[in-house]
């Protein structure tokens, strides 16, 4: 029986105080979709309203995966997702949560999602997220108390890369706010491919990182 995917992603359109455009970063949702779709993986689409997200990193559209995911129907899923609180997250073998810097804005403290995540990964199922997808992590507490990211090792899009981003568009540095709830942050050269698997919880650096991620959540699914 086919493993079933749930990726998670952003319904916010602008960041920070100039409304810097933004959304889900394309590298980051079409090469994680194209591996779990080439594992034979089912893969549905839910966001915090339902609403279609933005597209980031458009100037990619031609590389192979991404014209892969705009053009095969990974796009047409991802713009018809579930609203969250209308989705069974218990049926789902894993969950995925691409980046851009649109998650910065709408998840870092929704209680749905942290509840999602927590009794996903407590259920032992898969919980990925990838370059500033792991602030979905960000105050998710376990049924003793614990904050999820408590002596996990972990990455996500450091501070060294936003320094040189957009550091002044997003409300915190990641790296910074993962580590002060208890994460082992472990952080790679800038761009470069880097993912790290936890028990099961995945978690990759940058958009460089989007297909290892995925890949890691794959050999946990197929152990």
């Amino acid at each position: 029986m086919s493993k079933k995917i749930l990726i998670i992603v952003s319904n916010a359109k602008v960041i920070g105080p100039k409304n810097r455009k933004t959304g889900v970063f394309l590298d980051e949702v079409a090469h994680p979709y194209v591996a779990f779709d080439d594992a034979g993986y089912l893969i549905d689409f839910a966001s915090i309203t339902g609403e279609v997200p933005n597209l980031d990193n458009m100037e990619a559209k031609n590389e192979t995966s991404n014209a892969r995911f705009l053009e095969e129907g990974g796009w047409e899923k991802m713009q018809h997702n579930s609203k969250l609180s209308e989705v069974d997250a218990t049926i789902y073998d894993a969950i995925f949560v691409p980046g851009g810097l649109a998650p910065m804005v709408d998840m870092p403290e929704n209680e749905l999602l942290k509840k999602v995540i927590a009794e996903t990964y407590e259920r032992k199922a898969v919980v990925g997220a990838v370059c500033h997808g792991p602030v979905s992590l960000l105050n998710v507490k376990l049924s003793d108390g614990t904050f999820l990211l408590k002596d996990k090792n972990i990455t996500s899009f450091t501070n060294e890369e936003e320094n040189n981003y957009a550091k002044d568009d997003v409300p915190f540095l990641l790296e910074s706010a993962l580590t002060e709830q208890g994460g082992k942050f472990h952080a790679a050269a800038p761009w470069s491919d880097h993912s790290i698997a936890d028990g099961n919880l995945v978690t990759g650096q940058n958009p460089a990182s989007a297909r290892g991620t995925a890949q890691k959540v794959i050999a946990l699914l197929e152990a």
